[in-house]
């Protein structure tokens, strides 16, 4: 079994990886996407968004990186594709998935499931470009409004020459709300001979053992969460190899917060260490009644030094 840490826009970020990895459990994890437009972007904004490709594309525990790309013109993807493999990503990751309306505008993310011709003009060139030691994933949803084509979408993807594909059950209609409908993956499962990562509503072990169950995939990639319980993958981990785990209590959640070294990053705003606590006691909030309390103690707070002082009474 193999777990992936999922793509989350403005939220897993490299400080986050870092955090999550170090609690163990994951297996691979994908970086916000890359917008690419006409141009093959220049090695700053590589590192800017995978710093981790200065240290042979793994994380600070030894977690490989892969870096995702969003856009929709397939031969400055496969260039760009190209760049990311030779500076050290561990494979690329094509988002087809990212349901934003800015986004979707600009013909990039979950609008392309309109155009399964788009998607395999797109991994066809990136594979082409890409030596074949590395891996070209996928990421999509089971359609734009409804799901009517996703047979159509992922014999694209296969047909294409993609290594995998993670599915987000759900539409891009359907957004983020519950509940993720894993049971419309194995019939396209029948389909594939590709490996499948199932995505979506995995929030507790049994969450990951039903999707398991439902979905017909051993694969699975956790977003949000990962956010709410950070040892997650751990758990889920832990409990398929039937081992006995101890789950992290609050003081340990606020160790790992005050020795990412989210507070430490001198290249960070001032706001970007209370900015990101704020915005993760959020999820915290779903599974550690601490969350809500912490939470109102640095709301209103902007100074890393500040919102430092109160974690470390916490502990």
């Amino acid at each position: 079994m193999k777990l992936f840490l999922a793509p989350m826009e403005g939220v897993v970020d490299f400080k986050m990886r870092e955090l999550l990895t170090d609690l163990g459990g994951f297996d691979m994890c994908v970086t916000e996407f890359i917008r690419v437009v006409d141009l093959t972007l220049p090695r700053r904004v590589f590192i800017r968004y995978c710093p981790e490709l200065l240290n042979g594309g793994l994380t600070r525990a030894g977690t490989p990186v892969r870096i995702q790309l969003l856009g929709q013109v397939p031969h400055v993807l496969a260039a760009n594709a190209r760049k990311a493999v030779k500076l050290g990503s561990h494979g690329v990751d094509l988002n087809f998935g990212c349901p934003a309306k800015t986004v979707n505008k600009s013909k990039g993310g979950a609008v392309l499931l309109k155009e399964p011709e788009q998607i395999y003009q797109i991994i066809r060139a990136v594979r082409e470009a890409v030596p074949q030691e590395h891996e070209v994933s996928a990421k999509i949803r089971l359609g734009f409004d409804d799901d009517s084509n996703s047979t159509e979408i992922v014999d694209a993807v296969q047909s294409a020459g993609a290594s995998s594909l993670v599915i987000h059950a759900r539409t891009k209609r359907d957004g983020y709300k519950p509940p993720a409908y894993w049971e419309k993956i194995p019939p396209l499962l029948e389909r594939l001979t590709i490996p499948v990562v199932a995505n979506g509503e995995i929030w507790q072990v049994e969450d990951a053992m039903r999707c398991r169950q439902r979905s017909g995939c051993n694969n699975l990639m956790l977003g949000r969460g990962a956010l709410a319980t950070p040892d997650l993958a751990a758990k889920i981990k832990a409990h398929v190899a039937g081992e006995d785990y101890q789950p992290l209590v609050w003081q340990k959640v606020v160790y790992h917060i005050l020795h990412s070294s989210m507070h430490q990053d001198e290249s960070m705003s001032e706001k970007y260490f209370s900015s990101r606590t704020k915005q993760w006691l959020g999820y915290l909030k779903l599974q550690y009644p601490q969350a809500h309390e912490l939470f109102e103690k640095v709301k209103r707070l902007k100074r890393t030094h500040e919102v430092v002082d109160v974690l470390h009474q916490e502990l």
